[in-house]
This record gives structure tokens, C-alpha cells and sequence, in this order.
């Protein structure tokens, strides 16, 4: 098979962290063709969607002593050509957000590929739809208690109802712009003004969880199932467990009440076409949902000796076959 993963330039991935390179490690694995390009390397011609596309050779990494190591160099690159994405057997939609008006533009293009021919992760409908903080909302039994607004006194009043509060940029990525709040705070206001732009864009608020202190839970869910999970705890003063802000990894496992979530969810997500999903636990409840580019199987695999990405280039494997029977 031929595989297509849109991602951001390969010389700035760490092939010791990033999932779309243990994706593409799988697929190679697996025997298949692995091709990348870029958002801003799509077009449409034909009414066909096609891509700039650059076939790649990867070293794999290794486990030494406990943490991943890469050669150097790791990828090699081959031919580069302009190519319908129907030719693909599956093209992985992996840039990185925050998602700009040109990312939207390069889902638009991704939707003139016939999905019963070429299967998209995530299907460019489904990651249009799901805002990575929005999408959680519709989920209420299993989130905490959660505003979204760009009204500085209505999110006083909330702070001062539940003295504690975590603020979200809504396009965030990686703990990004994500701001502890409490009641009392002289500080306050200029926090709230300078995340909504002065009343100009809208934000989430949610109840602060103290659980976030044990940890932040990244849930890797394929086509709607719960298939690996990692615990990031905070580390020295930061209150966020995100591992881009120095957040520890830990071995953990999906309690009753996280399979609960993964079935609330599960299902929408299957049927929003967002096969490969991380979400965020925290205490019990689902704080996010993460389709654009999840990562985690870098850490997952390390800390419990298994390989997400062959399971998930498996999974492909078999949807495709079943779509061209």
C-alpha cells in the first residue's frame, strides 16, 4: 500500500517524540510506501486533490537504556512529484495547529479525495468540526464544569463561584496560553483581558480539578477504542502536565470511570470520521479531545513495550481492504 502523511517540515520532528514519525516507522515496518508533503504543498487540479509529494526512507529508532535514540541522519529523501492523493492507499492529516485559516483551506482540498477509494485520518469534515477544546462540550457527563465566553465579568463571576479556575485558549496546542485563575487575584482582569484580546475572541474556563496534580491522562483512541494511555505529571512550579512544558511521563492504565469516557465519546468520534484521537483526563472527567495531530505513542510504547503505530497501520490496513471489496 501507499501511504500519504501531511506534515509540518521533517527536519523539525524529534523521531524520539513525534507520533507521525512512529506512524510512518509502522508503515514502513509493515512493507508499505511512505510519502509525505505539507499543508501548503496541496492543490486541486481536475477537481482531483493532489500534493507535492516526497517519498521518504526512515531509520527506526531504538530503545536504549530506557529512551528512544535516532540516527543521524534518520529519513532518507527520494523522488519528489506532483501526484493525485487518490493514488494513495491512506493520507494521515498530521500538521500541527493551532488550526489557521490556511489549515481549514488545506482540509477543503483534502475533501476532493473520494473517500471510498483513499481513506483520510482524520477525515477533514470531522477535524473542521472539532475544535479541540469546543468538542469536548457536548459530552456533559463526563466534563467539569465549563464556560466558554469572551466576557471578562462573567468569567470574574465564575472564578469567584468556584475559587479556582483554568483558562484556555481556544486554538491552544501543547499547553499553550493555558492559565491558572483564582478568586482574589489583583492580577485577574489583565489575565482575562490579555487571553481574550480585550474582549475580542472567546476563551474556555473550566472548575480547576485538583487531581491535575497527580496527573494529566493522554488516551489514544483508534476509530473510536481506547488503545494505550500515559499519565504527565506536573514538574517543579508549573501547574500543566503537557510534556511541552516539562511535564513527567508515567506508566498508567484506563480505569473504569476512562473507559465510561472512551464509550461516551467513542461512538461520535467514528462517526465524525476522527479515527486517531487523544484525550485528556484529568480526575475523572474529559478536559479535551485532540484530533488534529495526537501525540503520546512515543511515550506509551516506551513505558509498556508495545507499538501503537502497528496497530494503528494495521487497523488502516484492513479499513481499506473492506472499503474496496
Amino acid at each position: 500500500m501507499k501511504f500519504a502523511f501531511i506534515i509540518d517540515p521533517i527536519h523539525l520532528l524529534d523521531p524520539t517524540h513525534d507520533t507521525s514519525v512512529a506512524l510512518m516507522e509502522a508503515a514502513q515496518k509493515l512493507g508499505h510506501e511512505v510519502w509525505i508533503t505539507q499543508a501548503n504543498l496541496l492543490s486541486v487540479a481536475h477537481s482531483q486533490a493532489q500534493a507535492l509529494l516526497t517519498q521518504v526512507e526512515l531509520v527506526p529508532v531504538e530503545l536504549q537504556n530506557g529512551l528512544w535514540v535516532a540516527a543521524t541522519p534518520w529519513y532518507k529523501l527520494g523522488d519528489r512529484l506532483w501526484r493525485p492523493l487518490a493514488e494513495m492507499d491512506a493520507v494521515f492529516m498530521r500538521t500541527d495547529p493551532p488550526v489557521t485559516v490556511p489549515y481549514l483551506y488545506a482540509t477543503y482540498i483534502l475533501d476532493y479525495i473520494n473517500p471510498q477509494k483513499t481513506l483520510v485520518v482524520n477525515a477533514p469534515a470531522g477535524i473542521r468540526a472539532a475544535n479541540e477544546k469546543m468538542y469536548a462540550l457536548q459530552f456533559t457527563k463526563v466534563i467539569p464544569e465549563t464556560i466558554v465566553t469572551q466576557d471578562k465579568e462573567v468569567i470574574r463571576q465564575f472564578v469567584t463561584d468556584k475559587g479556582e479556575a483554568v483558562l484556555k485558549p481556544l486554538g491552544g496546542k501543547a499547553g499553550e496560553g493555558i492559565l491558572f485563575l483564582a478568586a482574589g487575584d489583583r492580577n485577574l482582569n489583565s489575565l482575562v483581558e490579555i487571553s481574550t484580546k480585550w474582549g475580542k475572541e472567546p476563551v474556555m474556563v473550566q472548575t480547576y480539578l485538583p487531581e491535575a496534580k497527580e496527573g494529566d491522562k493522554r488516551i489514544i483512541l483508534l476509530n473510536g477504542k481506547p488503545i494505550g494511555a500515559l499519565n504527565r505529571i506536573p514538574t517543579g512550579t508549573d501547574f500543566r502536565g503537557n510534556m511541552a512544558v516539562g511535564g513527567r511521563v508515567a506508566l498508567t492504565e484506563i480505569t473504569e470511570r476512562e473507559q465510561f469516557i472512551c464509550a461516551e465519546v467513542g461512538s461520535k468520534l467514528s462517526a465524525d470520521g476522527l479515527y486517531f484521537v487523544g484525550i485528556d483526563v484529568i480526575g475523572g472527567y474529559l478536559t479535551e479531545v485532540n484530533v488534529t495531530s495526537p501525540t503520546g505513542v512515543r511515550e506509551i510504547d516506551r513505558l509498556n513495550g508495545i507499538s501503537l503505530g502497528v496497530e494503528t497501520i494495521k487497523w488502516v490496513e484492513t479499513t481499506v481492504k473492506e472499503k474496496s471489496r
